[in-house]
């Protein structure tokens, strides 16, 4: 089998890139995706909020899948689903199906765009049994919105990532008890709008510097413990309550899943835990993109779709042999106060568009790359990501690796 580009991953992201592949040129684009249908995890988000910024319309999940489904149809691009990648290198991809066994993919182009994973109990070491009612809040999600199965009826929530927050409001929409919502950081996870409409609106508590230090139950969760947490997120002895419950669902962080990239050799950034990408998306392997929470951890649908867009863009002109890389790349480091800032490297000859996300809570914040102000903030919060467009007067003199601070006052 023969493909231009290939896309792995038939999410926001992979869609996304294949419909712009094809719009740039390439004209065998090929999707593959482990699951039955395309869309990727949108499907199950039935809750608005998706393509504001992208289609400027207020869409659900799959309503915002289906516009690139629809496209990706209109213009040819062919799919392969129920089809779990064994492997890449540069120009070849061994998939495996039921029907066609295991199978090779020669493709000119690869855009890999495979997402990312829940964190689960297992990586946050909470003590005490493993009973059945422990949920990562997208299972959760998953269960109750496309099987119309309600995991629990009293519920306590560990971590708020904005997943997690919106399960509290839908546990709450179906007449379940959401007990509460347990932050470790003394500041939400997850966006300040989903604070205000899935908490607040509901009447659900938020209890920053807290966590989970026990799980009861023997078959089914019965109750768990919670402790407040001192500067360090180390559990404050005789801050303990114990607080019943039937479900704990876990809203404790992504991981990009880039084992293939891994394996394949692709420099990787130990900030994002994804690949180094370069302006057009591409990775250290040549011929080879990545996009949306493969590279790092987005908050917006329509970031990781804008990435996407950029990657599929780029492998098509690859393909053709016009694609404009970097010579000798500037490299973007985090600095002061920044968690990571993608793509990492860019060319410094065009204007060129960055996601930033900071460390912490900071006030009149000013972003400095190198000594240059190219942005002020009256607030940043770490679940904000901060989309930065750099001109290319900006990027002009800089050489080599350049640090992006943030300064403000904390808080």
């Amino acid at each position: 089998m023969q493909a231009d580009v290939a896309v792995i991953g038939a999410g926001a992201a992979g869609l996304a890139a294949a419909v712009a592949a094809k719009k740039a040129g390439a004209e065998e684009v090929l999707i593959i995706d482990r699951e039955e249908k395309l869309g990727g995890i949108l499907p199950q988000c039935i809750h608005t909020g998706f393509g504001l910024q992208y289609f400027q319309e207020n869409l659900t999940g799959p309503e915002y899948a289906l516009k690139f489904i629809e496209e990706a149809r209109r213009l040819g691009v062919k799919s392969l689903t129920n089809t779990m990648v064994l492997r890449l290198r540069p120009g070849e991809i061994t998939a495996a199906n039921s029907q066609q066994g295991i199978f090779t993919v020669k493709a000119r182009a690869i855009v890999f765009a495979a997402g990312a994973r829940e964190r689960p109990i297992g990586a946050i070491g909470v003590p005490g049994t493993r009973p059945a009612g422990i949920y990562t809040a997208g299972l959760a999600q998953k269960l109750m919105d496309n099987y119309g199965l309600l995991p629990g009826r009293e519920i306590v929530v560990l971590g708020s990532g904005d997943v997690g927050l919106i399960m509290a409001r839908r546990f709450a929409m179906e007449g379940a008890k959401v007990k509460a919502v347990v932050e470790i950081m003394p500041y939400p996870g997850g966006l300040a709008r989903n604070v205000v409409q899935c908490l607040e609106d509901w009447g659900i508590p938020l209890l920053l510097s807290h966590t989970v230090t026990k799980i009861h139950g023997k078959n089914r969760v019965e109750a768990v413990t919670i402790a407040k947490v001192d500067d360090k997120l180390r559990p404050i002895p005789g801050t303990e309550r114990k607080i019943s419950c039937d479900a704990l669902v876990l809203s404790v962080g992504l991981i990009p899943e880039i084992e293939l990239l891994e394996e394949a050799g692709a420099q990787l950034d130990p900030h994002t835990g994804g690949p180094i990408v370069d302006e057009n998306m591409e990775t250290s392997l040549r011929g080879v993109f990545a996009a949306g929470n493969a590279v790092c951890i987005f908050d917006s649908v329509d970031n990781v779709s804008i990435t996407g867009e950029t990657a599929g863009k780029a492998a098509a002109l690859h393909v053709q042999q016009k694609l404009q890389r970097p010579a000798k790349p500037i490299r973007i480091a985090p600095g002061r106060n920044v968690r990571y800032v993608v793509p990492q490297l860019v060319s410094g000859s065009r204007s060129v568009k960055i996601y930033v996300r900071v460390s912490k809570p900071l006030r009149n914040a000013a972003i400095m790359l190198g000594d240059k102000t190219v942005r002020r903030a009256p607030r940043l919060t770490p679940p904000e990501m901060v989309t930065l467009t750099l001109s290319k007067t900006v990027l002009e003199g800089l050489e080599g690796e350049v640090k992006l601070n943030v300064e403000g006052e904390e808080g």
